[in-house]
């Protein structure tokens, strides 16, 4: 008889977790206790351009308002392209910020529509109408750091999401600063330059959050897949970040991200090389550095 693979048991563990995962509750999990932050604490705003963004790129922000006392500000681009879906949608968003402690902003009541490339390039009276939508939120809130999506993210509102933002900040005062942390989630960065580690608990707070996206988690269980994503950040994180060749960190989970920051009216790199930030390091201390 031939002995049985011993990497055979490893392999169907994963399925059996999956499958453990399915029978989950989405949604209705008593909340964590929420984060007392300061009236004036340094804001965070994600531009996300669909609901669940918030949850998918959050390691990094929920560590932010976690470890930092920083304010997270969920700013909805759109509400995704089924009008029929955008009411519920929205529901599920706010049940989700709520869950995690971020605030929410509607980019538009009922969010922006048609961010994409194509629209850009064809549409210039209403692609400036939607930048300066985004300009006056980034103008009147003035956030310490700003996420969105990185320019290869493949899908075509995330790709437009990206450039939408960058035509706003081109119209910010020559005063205006923030740290700017591009994500993905579709298409994987080429020269990201930090890797984030979360901890067990927050990424599980994470999912929690993300099921309550219970129309989208139903027809793709991306939640349940999440933390395979997160562990293998860690592997393309240990090279592309850490450096081509080197020993990969002991983190289990983690998320990708370019820094950079907006000076003078234009990026600017924020450090050379690659920064891994463990879960024993607070956030804020690595762009002191």
């Amino acid at each position: 008889m031939t002995p049985e693979n011993p990497y055979l048991a490893y392999v169907e563990s994963f399925k059996e977790i999956f499958e453990r995962g399915e029978s989950l509750p989405l949604g209705k999990i008593p909340k964590p206790p929420a984060v007392e932050l300061e009236h004036n604490a340094p804001l965070a705003i994600i531009l996300s351009p669909h609901p669940d963004d918030e949850c998918i790129i959050g390691g990094l922000p929920l560590r932010l308002m976690r470890e930092c006392g920083i304010r997270i500000l969920n700013v909805a681009v759109t509400l995704g392209s089924n009008h029929q879906r955008r009411s519920p949608r929205l529901n599920e968003l706010q049940q989700a910020c709520d869950w995690l402690g971020f605030e929410l902003m509607e980019a538009k009541r009922g969010g922006l529509d048609n961010i994409t490339l194509q629209r850009r390039r064809e549409d210039q009276s209403g692609w400036e109408e939607v930048v300066n939508t985004i300009a006056g939120i980034i103008s009147s809130e003035n956030p310490d750091y700003l996420f969105l999506p990185h320019d290869k993210d493949w899908n075509g509102t995330h790709l437009g999401v990206h450039y939408l933002t960058m035509d706003a900040l081109r119209l910010q005062s020559k005063e205006f600063e923030s740290k700017i942390l591009e994500t993905e989630f579709w298409g994987q960065m080429q020269t990201p330059n930090l890797l984030v580690e979360s901890s067990a608990k927050d990424l599980a707070d994470i999912l929690a959050a993300l099921s309550h996206h219970v129309g989208e988690v139903q027809r793709n269980p991306y939640h349940l897949r999440l933390p395979a994503w997160m562990q293998d950040n860690v592997r393309v994180g240990a090279e592309l970040v850490g450096g081509q060749g080197e020993i990969a960190p002991d983190f289990n989970f983690a998320t990708l991200y370019r820094s950079s920051v907006w000076q003078n009216g234009q990026m600017n790199i924020t450090w050379n090389g690659g920064k891994l930030l463990p879960k024993k390091q607070k956030p804020n201390l690595l762009f002191k550095e």
